[in-house]
């Protein structure tokens, strides 16, 4: 799938941006952002390699790597009051290859989550929470791909 060469596009509540980067330096400094965040609460959890599973399938895939990453201090309590959170929380974000060998960050953007993700599990965001989780991914998604 090849997308336009603007360096952001929303679709959907999704946030892609070209990278800088290489996939693997990508997916090294988005970590690092997030890391760099821990004094805030925020870590990463995971990466899942789907590029690596479809090999050991015997499958070919271009980078798909995504990775899982999170506020335990802030999504905790919602989580605790509705476990079906659970299901859409932590975080996650998609560093990619397109078949132009272009390497791009996906994520859900702040408000997707405010207006789709939480309310689907009958929790409200604030204006403000909102507006500082859209500032955080705007930060650490810069950070990895500038």
């Amino acid at each position: 799938m090849a997308i336009s060469t603007s360096q952001t596009i929303a679709d959907g509540g999704l946030i892609t941006k070209l990278s800088n980067f290489s996939v693997q330096e990508t997916i090294e400094r988005f970590e690092a952002a997030i890391k760099s965040k821990a004094a805030g609460g925020w870590i990463v959890f995971s990466r899942i390699d789907h590029a690596a599973a479809a090999k050991d399938a015997g499958l070919d895939m271009r980078p798909r790597t995504v990775i899982i990453f999170g506020n335990p201090r802030n999504g905790t309590p919602s989580m605790t009051r509705t476990a079906t959170l659970a299901i859409d929380l932590p975080m996650k974000a998609l560093v990619w290859q397109d078949d132009e060998d272009k390497v791009w960050l996906t994520y859900n953007s702040g408000e997707y989550s405010a207006r789709e993700i939480y309310p689907r599990h009958g929790l409200a965001v604030t204006g403000d929470a909102t507006a500082t989780l859209e500032k955080f991914l705007a930060d650490v998604s810069d950070l990895s791909t500038q």
